[in-house]
């Protein structure tokens, strides 16, 4: 499996001498692939941080007791549901940990990667659902909240072990999965609500968490907020009312996948796209990570 990943630095945060606030990761386990990217709210404190423990947090859980790829749907979904409960809990506690407020932790800035850490560099028309099942829920009790001011950060995270995706989500990051014919469906749209952040009081009630099964499937691409004008397309493009929704920019997943599979993952192309003018940039940071099934 090809995974690679780049984060650039948002013009706004360079204007004011302001530090990234995205962070990824991801962990090659051979035929299968964590992914983790996520985006720290830039009005709060230290959120570059709560992001570097989302993404850690989130493949620490993913990476393990992952289910067979001969069980159930449901068994992937009870996996899945789970995990993003604990993905919560986890950051909770280690949050908890940098500020203090939980003396028993044994968490905190310790458990903090780096974004580049793994295998990752330290970096479509189709509207419907992919071709298999699409299996979704609402995961478990609500858990208690850190100081939502502080370390406040949002997440997207996939596991993929083909034909299997599994997805958590909570905030406003976007995932777009990949078929070996060159389709693409955005498998998480943005919300169309006011982000919620993992410190959010009852954030364990609002994560997404769902699996797709596709037997064709080619790639999975996560991406934080920054990089919605690049990766999704008005409705209008393709002569769709603007109910249909945002849908995925095949021009841009084509290209970036058709680079990767060609340079066997080496990122600095993206990232040197991502730097430049024709990638229109807003102030915000733009973070794109992704894991490519090798063909054949």
């Amino acid at each position: 499996m090809i995974i690679s990943g780049v984060s650039v630095q948002g013009t706004a945060h360079l204007a004011t001498g302001q530090g990234p606030q995205d962070a990824f990761k991801a962990i090659d386990l051979g035929d299968t692939a964590v992914l983790a990217v996520a985006d720290g709210a830039s009005s709060r404190d230290r959120s570059a941080l709560g992001a570097h423990i989302a993404v850690d947090a989130a493949c620490r859980l993913l990476a393990q007791d992952i289910p067979d790829g001969e069980e159930p749907p449901e068994a992937w979904t009870r996996w899945i549901a789970g995990r993003g409960a604990r993905v919560v809990e986890e950051y909770l506690r280690a949050v908890s940990g940098v500020l203090g407020t939980d003396p028993s932790s044994d968490t905190g800035a310790g458990s903090v990667s780096d974004p580049s850490s793994g295998t990752s560099s330290s970096t479509p028309s189709d509207t419907g659902p992919a071709n298999g099942a699409r299996t979704g829920s609402d995961t478990g009790p609500a858990t208690g909240s850190a100081d939502p001011g502080a370390l406040a950060a949002t997440l997207t995270a996939a596991l993929v072990k083909p034909p299997w995706t599994a997805f958590v989500s909570i905030g406003d990051g976007f995932g777009t999965l990949l078929t070996r014919d060159d389709r693409c469906h955005l498998v998480l749209p943005p919300p169309t609500a006011p982000p919620t952040f993992l410190s959010s009081p009852g954030a364990a009630l609002r994560v997404r968490t769902f699996v797709v099964w596709e037997p064709e499937l080619g790639g999975v691409v996560l991406s934080t907020d920054g990089c919605a004008p690049l990766t999704l397309d008005h409705p209008s493009v393709r002569q769709l009312p603007p109910e249909a929704g945002p849908l995925p920019a095949e021009r841009f997943f084509r290209g970036l996948t058709a680079t990767l599979r060609e340079n066997q993952g080496d990122a600095e192309p993206l990232r040197r796209w991502l730097s430049g003018p024709e990638a229109a940039r807003t102030g915000d940071d733009l973070t794109i990570l992704c894991a490519l099934v090798e063909e054949g």
